[in-house]
């Protein structure tokens, strides 16, 4: 770390949630939940030429730009299983339609322990609401300066540098 972390509590927290990622309670499923916004869909200008033999294969670095799309996820950490649901705006009203279906998604019997950011989707009035209305949702929010602790931002990473820089080609933001 660059600076030491403000909240004293600090590793003690970090440690909790390690715990909870290693340890589902019974009963329960581990979530890891977060936004990625303004991801760039965008085409090469030019195609890609096929490398002769012994050669590299070269790309133009010329785009265009297709606009931006935004995704909102849900890594299950046990099974690595993910659900994620193409957003137009990264509100409450949008997160909450994201809560409901992760709702209606898992079994009702089990326990769901969403680990997220404090971004103020997750922490905004409605979406308090909603929470303290469906009990089964045990929250536990990952600590500034802490995004590292937040695992489906792996997964993030990995669609980004995997398929969308390295290999996409997005003619328009619903590709």
């Amino acid at each position: 770390m660059a600076h030491p972390p403000e909240d004293p509590d600090f590793f003690l927290k970090a440690a909790e949630l390690c715990a909870l990622h290693l340890h589902c309670p019974p009963g329960s499923v581990v979530l890891s939940v977060d936004e990625k916004t303004a991801m760039q869909a965008r085409s090469r200008r030019h195609p890609t030429r096929t490398a002769r033999r012994g050669d590299v294969k070269r790309r133009e670095f010329e785009y265009r730009r297709h606009g931006t799309a935004s995704i909102v996820a849900a890594l299950d950490i046990h099974t690595g299983q993910v659900l994620i649901e193409s957003i137009a705006r990264n509100d409450s009203a949008t997160f909450i339609r994201f809560l409901r279906l992760l709702d209606h998604s898992i079994a009702p019997d089990l326990t769901i322990h969403p680990a997220m950011d404090n971004g103020s989707s997750h922490t905004s009035k409605a979406t308090r609401a909603w929470l303290e209305a469906h009990p089964r949702f045990a929250v536990h929010h990952t600590l500034k300066h802490a995004s590292w602790l937040n695992q489906v931002e792996i997964f993030f990473s990995i669609l980004a540098r995997r398929r969308l820089l390295h290999r996409g080609e997005f003619t328009s933001r619903q590709d």
